[in-house]
């Protein structure tokens, strides 16, 4: 008898789970114009991505606030803003947390960055990046490059983040050095 309920039970987690796990939308191409979005900063301001028409942008999307990866991932970003600054470029990222708790994590990581609050999900799931383990709903890590005319220059769904700001730097050098098509 309890193996027939411990059965029904992993049955209804996997008819209830495993739909919302693939439930994720495609995240844009490169070469597709980039969503357009507004969302508040950690400053309680409101940005938008069409205010940075004419700079490239780093959107890059993360998990949570405060954890190791995402803090390693941020710091580095932080370190290299004087890089990005140089190419003409800015970094903002996104969670799905609040913009309190996006001012704590600037705080105490010492972040002079944008992060923006993505808290009814709508961004995230925008660009493909809205994680969903059942009643949790997280972004991915991943990380959009987008070049100043507001198309997708590169698209990163597979993120180190020990490593990924010097990544985007080099394909910053490449793509601002490249011919004109």
């Amino acid at each position: 008898m309890l193996r027939i309920v411990l059965l029904l039970v992993v049955i209804i987690m996997v008819v209830l789970l495993v739909p919302r796990l693939l439930s994720r939308s495609a995240a844009p191409a490169a070469g597709s114009s980039a969503p357009d979005f507004t969302l508040p900063s950690q400053e309680g301001s409101r940005v938008s991505l069409k205010d940075y028409r004419g700079k490239w942008v780093v959107l890059y999307f993360y998990p949570k606030d405060q954890t190791p990866g995402c803090s390693r991932e941020a710091h580095n970003f932080q370190v290299d803003q004087p890089k990005y600054a140089e190419r003409n470029a800015v970094v903002l990222g996104v969670s799905v947390d609040s913009v309190d708790s996006h001012k704590k994590f600037c705080a105490k990581e010492g972040l002079n960055f944008k992060l923006l609050a993505d808290t009814d999900h709508k961004v995230s799931d925008s660009y493909g990046s809205l994680s969903n383990l059942g009643l949790v709903k997280f972004a991915a890590r991943h990380t959009f490059l987008i070049d100043p005319a507001g198309k997708i220059a590169k698209t990163y769904l597979s993120v180190d983040p020990l490593k990924h700001s010097q990544e985007v730097l080099a394909e910053l050098d490449l793509l601002q050095t490249a011919p004109k098509r």
